[in-house]
């Protein structure tokens, strides 16, 4: 036989056993699912809520304008740190000055009469005990004289002398009598001039005092909208020419921040929380969530839920102030900053990975209701026009002798990348992480193979 003949013999057998081979591997692969797998595993997980804001001082205040009146002097600057007390800015005072001395003076005469007022009643009072004390002689001496009247050892005449005159130092006594009253009525009248005077000087004083503005406590000027010679007015607060400057107390700093209304519920004071801001990148800052909001606040518009007339199906947000434990003394309000609150913790819990969750239906797990390696995925049953979801169970494929059997699982927190399973896996078990679609179709039962050169692919890029 030639040699053309036996190569040619040689390639058709092999060519033949290559087939037969294919053939098999094909057989037997038929129905596989290639997917992606992971093992439950202890770790420690940390359960957190990221929300965005800004850096704001937890103490600061708008100083407005009180008086009307143009700026003579401003003692600070925009940056500037003031102690409690120090003086920030001056407007005109001219009139208030004036003011404040004309009712000093008129205080200073009202007091006087005052005085003056206080002797004239007690000169009255003076006058009053001398005139009872000559009453009083006079009644005596006319008493002597009517027993002499009557023992006829004085005339007539004299008795009713001596008569007259007790009657007159009677009247006399009425009548000192009433100028005490009088005189105590110019001293009363005399101490409330004294007191409207005073309350005069107080609102003169007042108004003077507005005119100068000294700092409430120390802290940074953040903001000075005005100049000096510039007019100011009192208006409604923000308003132009109503606010003279911004105060804020830097020694606590906070920052607040929106946080979703889905993730609200599990924040609470006192959590802690790390604090990144965008001026200062690769540094963190811890923290601790010292206030949280109960009222929603709308996405879109910024405005309070309570301050809507109608109810909105737009997406809500809640206020949380964190306060920094270690801010630095160049930190400025208004920064943007990015907080993350640790709302749960648990140390070396069975965990897996999120995307290996899913849910099912009860007649999708029922055994025998699929073929071998089919892949398909049910369609939703409804029930009244609403899907089922009450009956749908959640769990995870379990790959065990190389099929994908559904596990029902409880979980607890989630963490970054991995959910806590509280039953139904222990750890060790190989589940199944991917792909997503093969995850949302798969049925159990399910033949698979395993392929985890795509995830490491994932993962190094």
């Amino acid at each position: 036989m030639k040699i053309w003949k036996k190569v040619l013999i040689g390639a058709g057998s092999g060519l033949a056993v290559v087939l037969v081979v294919g053939i098999a591997v094909h057989e037997r692969n038929k129905g596989v699912v290639t997917v992606q797998s992971g093992k439950a595993q202890r770790l420690d997980l940390a359960s957190i809520v990221s929300a965005s804001g800004e850096i704001k001082p937890k103490t600061y205040v708008n100083i407005g304008a009180n008086a009307f009146g143009k700026i003579t002097r401003l003692y600070v600057k925009e940056g500037d740190r003031v102690r409690k007390g120090q003086l920030l800015a001056q407007l005109e005072n001219v009139q208030s000055t004036a003011d404040v001395a004309a009712t000093k003076a008129s205080l200073d005469a009202s007091r006087t009469d005052a005085v003056a007022a206080n002797a004239s009643l007690n000169t009255a009072k003076a006058d009053l005990n001398r005139a009872k004390t000559d009453a009083e002689r006079f009644r005596q001496d006319w008493g002597r004289a009517e027993g002499l009247y009557k023992a006829e050892l004085i005339s007539k005449a004299e008795y009713e002398t001596r008569k007259a005159t007790w009657q007159a130092s009677e009247a006399g006594l009425a009548q000192a009598e009433a100028r005490v009253e009088q005189a105590k009525a110019q001293l009363d009248s005399a101490e409330r001039h004294v007191t409207q005077t005073g309350a005069t000087l107080t609102r003169a004083s007042d108004v003077l005092q507005k005119t100068v503005y000294a700092a409430p406590y120390a802290g940074m000027i953040t903001n000075l909208p005005v100049r000096e010679g510039e007019t100011v007015v009192i208006g409604i607060q923000n308003a132009p020419g109503s606010t003279l400057m911004t105060l804020a107390d830097m020694s606590v700093i906070t920052a607040e921040v929106k946080v979703d209304e889905t993730d609200i519920v599990n924040v609470q004071l006192g959590q802690p929380a790390e604090v990144t801001i965008d001026a200062i990148p690769k540094k963190v800052f811890h923290a601790v969530v010292s206030e949280i909001g109960n009222n929603a606040i709308v996405r879109s518009t910024g405005v309070a839920t309570s301050q809507q007339a109608s109810a909105s199906q737009e997406a809500k947000d809640f206020k949380v102030v964190v306060t920094l434990q270690d801010p630095p003394e160049d930190l400025r309000p208004g920064l943007s900053a990015t907080a993350k609150v640790t709302t749960a913790t648990r140390s070396g819990v069975v965990a897996i990975p999120i995307q290996a969750l899913t849910i099912r239906r009860p007649q999708d797990l029922e055994a025998g209701s699929v073929e071998k390696g089919s892949v398909q995925a049910a369609s939703p049953q409804k029930v009244g026009g609403r899907d089922r979801k009450d009956d749908e169970v959640q769990g995870v494929f379990v790959i065990r002798n190389r099929k994908a059997e559904f596990v029902p699982v409880q979980t607890g927190i989630t963490g970054t990348t991995d959910i806590e399973v509280l039953g139904g896996l222990k750890e060790g078990d190989e589940i199944v992480t991917g792909s997503y679609k093969v995850l949302r179709t798969m049925k159990p039962g399910t033949s698979v193979k395993i392929d985890n050169t795509a995830s490491k692919k994932d993962e190094s890029n």
